[in-house]
């Protein structure tokens, strides 16, 4: 999911700017390229604050919280 919206607002950018979009046959590989590689490493910091979010949701309503 961290992928795609990555993907999807490189892509924009690049489609959106005229002089991008004259160079977009030669920007979108390099646009595919870098989402994925940075969708791994904001995923990987981006997933222990979702987890905590949720955790404390579940642990304010009483619920067994369950160390992984």
């Amino acid at each position: 999911m961290t992928n795609a919206v990555i993907f999807g607002a490189l892509l924009v950018t690049v489609l959106l700017f005229p002089a991008l979009s004259s160079r977009a046959m030669e920007l979108i590989p390099a646009v595919v390229v870098a989402s994925f590689v940075l969708a791994a490493p904001l995923a990987w910091g981006l997933a222990p604050r979702l987890r905590a979010r949720f955790e404390r949701r579940r642990s304010m309503r009483g619920g067994i919280s369950v160390p992984l």
